[in-house]
């Protein structure tokens, strides 16, 4: 006998839950993301407010080059901290986005908004050629080439003549939009805004919604979580289908493009490059930024950063022990917070003292349970039988 085929009155539905979920906490102090919100904008509103307070070339230059720092090193958590890849020569990429935007403002005379693509592809090709052929090395043997390939082109900057050898590019032109520069500076409702302060806003600006907003939405789009999977094991990560050669290789042109769109502008704030500025020491420097906040962790790489671009300026009064300082200061940091100083898992101090409520019970009937066979009442019209 054939059966006929559900209806919509007949057809098997889910149960509804017995009780009620309760609805998220969304307070500033109720989660980790509230929080970190409201960090945020605490810190947009003091970089807005910085300029107000202390609008000095030395207080400007020094904020100014802290933020391009945190840029860079956003870039390097993108290779280093999501995907997990070991560069030693990051520096080059910084050398790349500089040198590039010095040669073609200075030598073609182009403008310094239309150097910019020229300078975000030059990072794509670099990315890719020294990418493509090394991704598939791990560990010790990936930082080596990345080491020799951060030498290469600092040595190769210093011999040609395109470059300005030795004595590198000078008279690096700043930003111009039309008959208008930042050199020109601009007054807004009776407030005189001059260069060194209209390019400490748009270098912020770009650093926020580029650096830090925009590296924060890829990890946590499906190209994050990819990145994610091959950090902690790359093998299962293939296993699991992730094309673990196109993640890396993503990872490593990402990071190479915000390193150069740092360089960009570090060559605009100094107006003059030079080999001597990409040293292996500014690769471990970054490197170590990136480690001591928190791999992996948006906060924690801006707290590093902040902290190995400022620190050797807030301790230049003791002269010649500040170098001495800074280092006793890094090494005390990791002897007590060796995941760094906000690792990628933090949870607030507050959040860790709550426990969940459990669910209620109110709908629920408890039955007990019955050990022996007498003590179970028969059923009616089950006592003869």
């Amino acid at each position: 006998m054939s059966r006929s085929a559900p209806t919509a009155d007949t057809a098997l539905r889910a149960p509804s839950p017995l009780f009620d979920r309760p609805a998220s906490d969304r307070g500033v102090f109720s989660s980790n993301q509230g929080f970190l919100r409201a960090l945020g904008a605490l810190c947009v509103v003091l970089l807005v407010v910085l300029p107000f307070l202390d609008a000095s070339r030395y207080t400007m230059s020094i904020a100014t080059s802290a933020l391009i720092y945190i840029m860079l090193c956003m870039g390097l958590n993108v290779v280093v901290g999501f995907a997990g890849l070991l560069d030693l020569g990051y520096i080059a990429f910084f050398a790349v986005g500089a040198y590039i935007s010095g040669i073609l403002t200075t030598v073609l005379g182009w403008p310094m908004w239309a150097a910019l693509p020229a300078t975000i592809l030059a990072c794509v090709l670099a990315g890719i050629v020294i990418g493509a052929p090394t991704l598939r090395l791990r560990s010790d043997y990936l930082a080596i080439v990345t080491l020799g390939f951060g030498e290469i082109i600092r040595i190769t900057a210093n011999n040609l003549d395109i470059t300005g050898g030795p004595s590198g590019i000078h008279g690096i032109p700043t930003w111009t939009f039309g008959d208008w520069s930042f050199a020109d500076g601009f007054v807004l409702f009776g407030l005189e805004f001059p260069q060194r302060v209209v390019f400490y806003y748009f270098v912020a600006a770009v650093v926020v919604l580029v650096g830090i907003i925009g590296a924060g939405r890829l990890a946590k789009g499906r190209l994050g979580r990819a990145w994610k999977a091959v950090r902690d094991d790359e093998d299962a990560a293939e296993a699991m289908g992730i094309n673990t050669y196109v993640a890396k290789i993503t990872a490593y042109i990402i990071g190479a493009v915000w390193a150069g769109i740092a360089g960009q502008l570090m060559a605009t704030h100094l107006s003059a490059i030079s080999p001597n500025s990409f040293q292996f020491l500014y690769s471990a420097l970054i490197l170590m930024a990136v480690v001591l906040g928190g791999m992996g962790s948006t906060p924690g790489v801006i707290i590093g950063a902040l902290f190995v671009s400022l620190a050797p300026e807030l301790l230049r009064d003791f002269s010649e022990w500040r170098f001495l300082i800074f280092g006793i200061l890094l090494i005390v940091v990791m002897l007590f917070r060796p995941a760094g100083l906000w690792p990628a898992t933090a949870v607030l101090p507050w959040l860790k003292r709550t426990r969940p409520e459990p669910p209620p019970t109110a709908g629920f009937m408890a039955v007990p349970a019955a050990t022996d066979n007498e003590d179970l009442e028969p059923v009616e019209g089950e006592e003869g039988r």
